[in-house]
């Protein structure tokens, strides 16, 4: 366990603040401030400040995920006659087919909560002419994005409302404005200091790095709708200003690819935080005391748990509950991982036979894992199962047999209760599982990297390649050499295309939460991947959907909304 969590959820605990996963969809509700006058010691302010900086634990841990990860082509959820259907859900958003009350995209009263959080520890400490009140407004500023880039038009909360007043959203290309708006004035206000006691919160290159990010997907955010933007027709007054603040990253020398890490691997394991300098902001998570991140629960093969005899699963241990398996690779970015010829990052991915690895060093060994005396072997390729009476058991869309399975397998993404159906996609180790974590109801206390530095190095890459003027000596193809050279993949003598970027960003970034958003910007959202295909049955290619439905759950709530277009 890592002592960093211990300390942040000790803050939360001591001070008797409610529990992280709290949701408010209520968004008429006026915050009571905790506190006529705000204490002013350093003490008091932690104490405030660590609800808002670690409330969407529960959310990114799991929820959030789901929608972004399941909806790029990383990932295709699917099921085993029933087991993990869930009414369909991770199909739906495999096939970008989503659903006002599917789970996987109701989290957005939860993002609106943290935002009256910030605003109320704000007013506490005396409204944002207060200096002091800078990490509490980046914070207002980092769920305000997350709503923005996820649902588009949005709310912008950026006060307390009075009880009977009516919240409004925003337009998508005003809420970016104000997102802007904001991080520039709270950077220079923001702590310069990266160590472990601002480990999960906000400094001034954690904003730096969020505004890079605004800003390389401006054409994006201020479309005059969400189906207007082309990305054919990419123009960008800011891709000057995503270099400075990329620069003024690299300048404060106090990041690293490589530094904390035993290779790119390691920067994911159980034990990563502070000491991993790539990280520029990550959420912490504790199995024990910060709980919430399950990402390895769908991403493990069905019966990984042990070896189905009592013995150890192939993390090298029987890691103590069942596993859910239902997330694979899809087969066009499994293509993409494993392009090169050499490549740390390919050591996270499942491919082919299965290999035991060792639970102390977490090394992959020469040793193949056996499920009840059976090799496992992954088939790039999924297959649905086929219970129609064509004479296949397995049915791979595009190829004969003509007739379609049965429609529940074809809407469930179900691919079979048995070691092939299993078996159907390449799977990941990337956030590796230890037993005394997944022990306590799945959880792990694998860090989330949210902003790294090797994103900041392609972003500055990706701008340069789009016209941006070249700083500090820096071209494009120097910046993407530093990441292949890393983990160890071939340089290259040119300089890259923005295919090159798309594709290496594919690689760095897996399973980090920003293929869908990369996807939007490089125009591939729309592509074929996985089950996502022209006549596949619910797969949808309206550009609507490059912004997710509001939950109903909210709608409810605020009548005066509109859901949105497409759905």
């Amino acid at each position: 366990m890592k002592n960093i969590a211990k300390i942040f959820c000790g803050c939360l605990v001591g001070c008797g603040i409610a529990a992280l996963t709290t949701s408010c969809t209520d968004l008429d509700i006026t915050p009571e401030a905790q506190y006529t006058t705000y204490p002013d010691s350093k003490e008091a302010v932690e104490a405030q400040m660590a609800d808002v900086y670690f409330h969407l634990r529960g959310t990114l841990g799991r929820r959030y995920m789901e929608a972004q990860a399941l909806s790029s082509d990383e990932w295709v959820g699917i099921s085993f006659d029933g087991d993990y259907a869930d009414g369909g859900i991770y199909a739906q958003c495999s096939l970008h087919n989503f659903d006002a009350t599917s789970a996987c995209t109701d989290w957005y009263g939860d993002v609106t909560a943290g935002i009256t959080k910030a605003n109320k520890v704000i007013v506490a400490m005396g409204g944002e002419e207060n200096d002091a009140t800078a990490q509490a407004r980046y914070m207002r500023a980092f769920y305000s994005f997350i709503l923005m880039d996820s649902f588009g038009d949005t709310p912008i909360l950026n006060r307390v409302f009075a009880e009977d007043e009516q919240v409004e959203r925003s337009p998508r290309a005003e809420v970016a404005k104000w997102i802007a708006s904001e991080l520039e004035t709270i950077i220079p206000l923001l702590p310069t200091d990266v160590n472990a006691s601002t480990y999960g919160k906000p400094t001034r290159y954690v904003a730096e790095a969020l505004l890079a990010k605004l800003y390389i997907n401006w054409p994006v955010y201020t479309a005059a709708s969400v189906t207007a933007y082309d990305a054919a027709n990419y123009s960008n007054e800011h891709l000057q200003d995503v270099v400075t603040l990329v620069d003024d990253i690299i300048a404060s020398k106090q990041f690293s690819l490589s530094e904390g890490a035993s290779g790119y691997r390691s920067k994911f394991w159980p034990n990563n935080g502070p000491q991993i300098k790539d990280f520029i902001y990550a959420m912490p998570f504790d199995a024990i005391t910060a709980q919430g991140f399950q990402y390895c629960r769908p991403r493990i093969w069905r019966q990984g748990r042990n070896n189905g005899e009592g013995g150890a699963g192939y993390f090298g241990s029987d890691i103590g509950n069942s596993t859910g398996g239902n997330f694979s690779i899809s087969p066009e970015f499994a293509d993409v991982l494993m392009a090169l010829p050499t490549d740390d990052r390919q050591e996270n991915i499942l491919a082919g036979k299965i290999y035991m690895f060792d639970p102390t060093t977490y090394a992959k060994t020469n040793t193949p894992y056996k499920y009840k005396g059976e090799e496992i072997v992954l088939d790039k390729t999924i297959r649905l199962k086929n219970r129609t009476d064509n004479g296949a058991d397995y049915y791979e869309w595009g190829t004969s047999p003509s007739t379609y399975p049965a429609a529940a397998d074809i809407f469930q993404l179900n691919t079979g209760k048995d070691v092939k159906g299993w078996s159907q996609g390449y799977k990941s180790v990337k956030y590796f599982v230890i037993r005394e974590d997944f022990i306590n109801g799945r959880n792990q206390s694998n860090d989330l990297p949210i902003f790294r530095y090797a994103d900041m190095l392609l972003l500055k890459a990706e701008a340069l390649t789009r016209g941006a003027k070249a700083a500090n000596g820096e071209t494009a193809q120097i910046l993407f050499n530093q990441i292949r050279t890393y983990v160890n993949a071939p340089t290259i003598t040119h300089a890259p295309s923005l295919d090159d970027i798309y594709q290496e960003r594919g690689r760095e970034l897996f399973d980090e939460n920003w293929r869908r958003n990369d996807m939007i910007r490089f125009g591939h959202y729309e592509d074929e991947y996985g089950f996502h295909r022209k006549g596949f049955p619910t797969a949808r290619f309206d550009k609507e959907c490059r912004v997710f439905p509001i939950p109903q759950s909210v709608l409810n709530t605020n009548t005066n909304w509109k859901q949105n277009p497409g759905y």
